[in-house]
C-alpha cells in the first residue's frame, strides 16, 4: 500500500483497544501515566499502557522532566503474551523530527491515513507536503503534475447556496457607449454554428497554451534559482535551497537514501526518499557532480537537506563545479607555513615535505576521503599516531555533520613492526574495497608514521598503488631510494641531507600535527619529549616543562603508553591513549606506569642473571637466550627488552647486545650497524642458516631454527667487522 512508510521515520496514533494490536518496532504517541522506581508508565490508548523501563532511557530516571499527562513519543519494543507492553526510548520527542504521522486503527477504515491536525498548537500535525520537480523523492505509485502552478485556496462556500446566484444576477453589466458605431455582423451559416465539442476544444486549447506558458515560467524560475553554499544552509532552515557539488558518499538506510554532498565550503547530508529501504536515484554514484533542490531541515540536532530533485551534471557543467571545488580546496588545504614546535635542524630540513604531507591530509578531510594511519605498536609510534589524530579529528567534526564521522573518516591501525608488508596491505585493501563497493566510499589516504620507508615495504605499498590509494610516509630514520619513487609524499630528513640521529617519529609527527591544525599546538607540545626513551633534545624537555609536564610526568606517560601499546597491539585504543596523553589526571598514567615498571623489572632481573658475556674480535657482546630466560608471550616485548638490556649493560664504544629467540634475534650496538650488510656478511659465513633482515628498524634478523648456533656466531662476527 502507498501509505506504508518506513516505521522509524513515522509516529502512529494508536486507536485500538488491545495491546496485542500494537506493532513492535513502531513509534507511537502516548501520554505519561505516572512514575515507578523502575520506569515510566505511558498510556497508548484508554486501556493500553506500556512500561518504559529505566534501562531503556538515555538518561537517569530522576532527571526526566515529564509530568503526568504530557504527550511523549515511545517505541513499542515487545508485547508479551500476558499483554504487558515493553517500551523503548525515542530520541525524537517532537513531531517535527518525524517524517510524518499515521493512524493505526486496527479495526477501522482509517488505518494508514495521515493524522489530521485540528489546530496549529494541539494534536498531531499532518505529514508535510512540498511541491516537487521530480518523482525520486515520492513514494512509488504516486503521481504529480509539475506544470501547474500552486493554487490559492478557494473562498469558503456560503451556507445559502442562492447567495452566489443572487450576487451574479445583481452584478452590473457593461453597456457599449451610445456613440459607438455599429459593427457589421456577417451572416451566420447554420452549418458553421460551433458545436459544444468545438467550444470545449477551443477552451482546452487555450488552457493548454496557458499551461505551457506557465510551465515555461516555472522552468525559467527554477533555472534562475540562486545557489546556496552548504556552509550557509544553517541560515535557511525550513526554506527551499539549491546546492551544487560532488557526491562523496551514499548511505542506504532503512528509510531514505542519504547522499553526502561536498561543495567549496562544507559537507552536508541530503536525504532522498522513494520507499523504505529503496535506493533513490540509483544512477547517481560517488564522484558525480550534481545539483540538488530541497528543503533544509534539522533532524536529531543535525542539518539535512530533504531532496526534492537531484540532477547529475553533464561534462561542461560538471567541469565548472569541479574546478570551483578544486580552486577552493587548494586554497584551504595547503598551510601557509610550518612553524616547528621547537628549533631542531632535522625538522627544519623537511619543512617543504611536511607542508606537502599536511596538505594531503587536509585535502583528504575536505574531499571526504577516509584517512588510515599506520604506526608501530611502540610508545614512539602511538605518540606519533595520537598527535596526528589530535589534529585531524576536529577538522573532521567541523567538516562532516554525522555524529560518527570521526570514527568513519579516521582510523589508526598499529603495526607489529616498522615494515608495511603484504599482510597489512592486504588488510587495508580488503577493507577499502569493501567500503567502496558496499558504501560508495572513496579510497583512503594511507599515512605511515615510522613505518613503510624501507624496501621491505615495497610490496605492500605497491598493492595500495595498484588501486590508486594515496600513500604518505613520515619517518625519522633514513628511507630507501626505491620507497621515494613509490609513495606520493615522503617526509624524511635523511633525504634532505640532514642527520636525524636525535629525532624521534613522535617529534616529527607532532610538528606535522601542528601543520595540519595549528589549534592543537598547546595540546601536542609535550609529546616530543614523551616519545624519547633516552637522549631527548633539551628543547623538547623544556617545551614539555613549559606546558606543565616535568621529567617524572613525561616518564610516566611514556611508560604507560608503552605498556598499553603492547596489549591488544592491533587495536588503536583511541579513547584510552587520549586519556593518557591529553585528558586524564596524573592518577591514570601513574597507575599504568607502575605496572610497566613492575613487569619490566621482573623480566630484566631474570634476564640479567642469565646473560652470557662474549668477546668477539675487538668487541664485547651480551647475549640472552630469550627462549630459556624470558616470558616471550608476556610484557615486555622482545624489542623493548633488548633496548633495556643494552642500556644497562653496554660498556665502552664497542658493545653489542643480542637477544636470541627460536628463529630470530634482535641486535643493538653502540655503533650504527648497517643491518643489511651484517646479514649479507653473516650469510656468507653461515650459508645454510637462512639469514634474512626481517626488520631494519627493529634490528631483527631471521634464521632457520636448526642453524641457531651458527646464525648467532655469524651475526656477531659480521657485526664486529663493522666496528
Amino acid at each position: 500500500m502507498d501509505w506504508i512508510t518506513h516505521e522509524e521515520d513515522v509516529w502512529f496514533d494508536f486507536r485500538g483497544n488491545s495491546p496485542h494490536q500494537l506493532v513492535p518496532g513502531r513509534f507511537y504517541k502516548g501520554t505519561v501515566d505516572g512514575y515507578a522506581d523502575f520506569g515510566v508508565f505511558v498510556d497508548l490508548a484508554p486501556n493500553v499502557t506500556g512500561l518504559l523501563h529505566r534501562s531503556e532511557l538515555d538518561r537517569r530516571l530522576e532527571t526526566l522532566e515529564w509530568e503526568p499527562g504530557d504527550a511523549v513519543f515511545v517505541q513499542v519494543k515487545n508485547v508479551r503474551d500476558n499483554g504487558n507492553v515493553d517500551l523503548a526510548w525515542s530520541i525524537r520527542e517532537t513531531e517535527s523530527e518525524f517524517r510524518g504521522a499515521r493512524i493505526h486503527d486496527p479495526d477501522g477504515d482509517a488505518d494508514g491515513q495521515p493524522v489530521e491536525s485540528e489546530s496549529e498548537d494541539s494534536g498531531p500535525k499532518p505529514i508535510k507536503k512540498r511541491p516537487q520537480s521530480g518523482n525520486r523523492t515520492r513514494p512509488v505509485g504516486t503521481t504529480q503534475s509539475t506544470s501547474e502552478p500552486e493554487r490559492t485556496s478557494a473562498p469558503e462556500e456560503s451556507d445559502d447556496a442562492s447567495a452566489q446566484t443572487d450576487a451574479v444576477d445583481e452584478a452590473p453589466v457593461d453597456e457599449a457607449p451610445v456613440d459607438e458605431a455599429p459593427v457589421d455582423e456577417a451572416p451566420v451559416d447554420e452549418d458553421e454554428t460551433p458545436t459544444a465539442a468545438d467550444v470545449v476544444g477551443d477552451v482546452a486549447a487555450t488552457e493548454t497554451a496557458d499551461q505551457e506558458v506557465v510551465t515555461e515560467a516555472v522552468k525559467e524560475a527554477e533555472e534562475e534559482r540562486e545557489r546556496a553554499t552548504l556552509a550557509d544552509i544553517e541560515n535557511h532552515v525550513g526554506e527551499d535551497v539549491r546546492v551544487e557539488g560532488e557526491i562523496v558518499s551514499v548511505r542506504q538506510t532503512g528509510g531514505p537514501t542519504v547522499f553526502e554532498l561536498r561543495d567549496e565550503t562544507a559537507v552536508a547530508d541530503c536525504a532522498a526518499f522513494v520507499e523504505a529501504g529503496v535506493r533513490a536515484y540509483p544512477e547517481v554514484d560517488v564522484g558525480d557532480f550534481v545539483r540538488i533542490d530541497g528543503e533544509v531541515e534539522r533532524r536529531r540536532g543535525e542539518l539535512q537537506i530533504e531532496t526534492e530533485d537531484l540532477r547529475v551534471f553533464g561534462d561542461t557543467e560538471a567541469d565548472t563545479v569541479k574546478q570551483r571545488l578544486a580552486d577552493a580546496l587548494s586554497d584551504e588545504a595547503r598551510p601557509d607555513a610550518v612553524a616547528p614546535l621547537a628549533a631542531h635542524e632535522p625538522v627544519a630540513a623537511v619543512g617543504k615535505s611536511l607542508l606537502d604531507a599536511a596538505e594531503a591530509i587536509r585535502r583528504a578531510v575536505l574531499e571526504s576521503r577516509p584517512i588510515v594511519v599506520r604506526h608501530t605498536a611502540t610508545a614512539d609510534g602511538y605518540v606519533a599516531g595520537a598527535a596526528v589524530e589530535r589534529a585531524v579529528l576536529p577538522l573532521i567534526r567541523s567538516e562532516h555533520p554525522r555524529d560518527d564521522a570521526e570514527y568513519h573518516y579516521f582510523t589508526r591501525r598499529p603495526l607489529e613492526e616498522a615494515v608495511y608488508g603484504m599482510d597489512a596491505a592486504t588488510n587495508d585493501v580488503s577493507r577499502m574495497l569493501e567500503d567502496r563497493d558496499r558504501h560508495d566510499e572513496k579510497l583512503p589516504l594511507v599515512l605511515l608514521l615510522g613505518a613503510g620507508s624501507t624496501t621491505e615495504s615495497l610490496d605492500g605499498l605497491g598493492l595500495l598503488g595498484v588501486y590508486g590509494a594515496e600513500r604518505v610516509v613520515v619517518d625519522a630514520a633514513p628511507a630507501d631510494d626505491k620507497v621515494a619513487g613509490e609513495v606520493d609524499v615522503l617526509v624524511n630528513p635523511a633525504r634532505e641531507g640532514s642527520d636525524a640521529n636525535d629525532l624521534s617519529v613522535g617529534a616529527l609527527a607532532s610538528t606535522l600535527a601542528v601543520a595540519v591544525n595549528e589549534d592543537v599546538r598547546d595540546d601536542v607540545s609535550h609529546l616530543p619529549a614523551v616519545s624519547y626513551w633516552e637522549n631527548c633534545p633539551q628543547q623538547y624537555l623544556d617545551l614539555a616543562a613549559d606546558h606543565g609536564f616535568d621529567a617524572d610526568r613525561v616518564r610516566e606517560l611514556r611508560e604507560a603508553v608503552a605498556l598499553e601499546a603492547y596489549y591488544q597491539s592491533y587495536q588503536d585504543k583511541r579513547e584510552l591513549i587520549a586519556d593518557l596523553l591529553f585528558d586524564a589526571d596524573e592518577g591514570l598514567a601513574g597507575h599504568v606506569s607502575e605496572q610497566f615498571r613492575i613487569k619490566l623489572e621482573d623480566e630484566v632481573e631474570t634476564a640479567q642473571a642469565n646473560i652470557e658475556s662474549r668477546e668477539v674480535d675487538s668487541i664485547s657482546a651480551a647475549v640472552l637466550d630469550a627462549d630459556a630466560y624470558s616470558h616471550r608471550f608476556d610484557f615486555p616485548p622482545t624489542s623493548l627488552l633488548v633496548d633495556e638490556l643494552h642500556r644497562r649493560n653496554r660498556e665502552g664504544d664497542k658493545f653489542v647486545t643480542v637477544v636470541l629467540g627460536t628463529d630470530e634475534l634482535y641486535v643493538r650496538s653502540t655503533n650504527h650497524l648497517d643491518l643489511r650488510a651484517v646479514v649479507e656478511a653473516a650469510a656468507e659465513k653461515a650459508p645454510a642458516a637462512g639469514l634474512a633482515a626481517a626488520g631494519i628498524r627493529e634490528g631483527r634478523i631471521e634464521f632457520l631454527t636448526g642453524a641457531r648456533d651458527e646464525a648467532l656466531e655469524a651475526v656477531l662476527e659480521a657485526a664486529a667487522d663493522q666496528f
